[in-house]
């Protein structure tokens, strides 16, 4: 989770009244942190923000925010890395379910360059990650590598 993430997250806690934020299992991905490990930091980046709660989920999104209540899923775009893929996933979202609506954040441009594999890597090789993530993050990435200088 990055700052862009956190972002995203406190401009849909303005927006809407009550906003969960999915911890989701990727098939395609190879994580760095476990489910439970990313609901915690989560929990403890977003404790500022008082109608925001953090559940994980498995299985597809729609399909967890239908059984959360959601009426809208709330996704980050990035400048065109991320345009064609999101289109497709909110396309898809709604075929499989047209009560819930897309809705799509640009992300900030101080965030636009941010990527979570962008962190990974340089936590990886004990760069500072600071001011990209959380702080609470940054002291778990360098944990996670045996950094604890960095």
């Amino acid at each position: 989770m990055t700052l862009g993430h956190i972002d995203i997250i406190e401009r849909a806690a303005r927006t809407f009244d009550e906003v969960v934020v999915a911890v989701l299992t990727n098939p395609r991905k190879a994580p760095l942190f476990t489910v439970e490990e990313r609901v915690e930091m989560l929990q403890e980046a977003t404790k500022h923000i008082p109608n925001v709660s953090v559940a994980a989920a498995n299985g597809l999104l729609v399909d967890f925010a239908r059984e959360q209540g959601c009426r809208v899923i709330v996704r980050g775009l990035r400048p065109i890395q991320d345009f064609e893929y999101e289109w497709q996933m909110g396309a898809v979202n709604r075929q499989l379910d047209d009560n819930i609506e897309t809705c799509f954040f640009m992300s900030r441009i101080e965030y636009a360059h941010l990527s979570s594999s962008i962190v990974r890597e340089l936590a990886y090789f004990g760069r500072s990650t600071e001011g990209l993530v959380p702080p609470f993050t940054a002291r778990r990435l360098r944990e996670k590598f045996g950094n604890p200088q960095s």
